[in-house]
């Protein structure tokens, strides 16, 4: 990888890390497609992990294929939702200070927090 380490998409609460290794290359190709840097805030969540605890079934963070970018401003925000869309993210969450991008099986979506 270019920019990012496998360790950056380690759970915050367990430490573990089951990523995708194809979708850590696509997050970093995607940071290659923005021309900026940025940070991951939250790759792989174990099930242990609060969040993923408190659902019925585990996300796609615990899945291994999803990450949330913490983002600076709406120009950051709106070139992050245009290259995910362009290279296929399937999933993207916008919120005001992050985006979360994921390979879901499903259709596409885009939501908002």
């Amino acid at each position: 990888m270019k920019y990012f380490t496998v360790g950056e998409f380690n759970c915050k609460h367990t430490g573990e890390n089951q990523m995708d290794p194809e979708f850590i290359e696509k997050v970093d190709k995607l940071r290659d497609h923005c021309g900026f840097p940025f940070v991951i805030t939250s790759g792989y969540r174990s099930p242990q992990h609060p969040i993923e605890a408190k659902k019925d079934v585990p996300g796609t963070h615990a899945q291994g294929i999803a990450a949330d970018i913490k983002i600076i401003n709406s120009a950051q925000r709106y070139t992050i939702i245009r290259e995910a869309l362009e290279m296929g993210f399937a999933g993207i969450g916008v919120a005001s200070d992050f985006i979360h991008v994921d390979t879901r099986g499903s259709a596409p979506v885009i939501w908002t927090y």
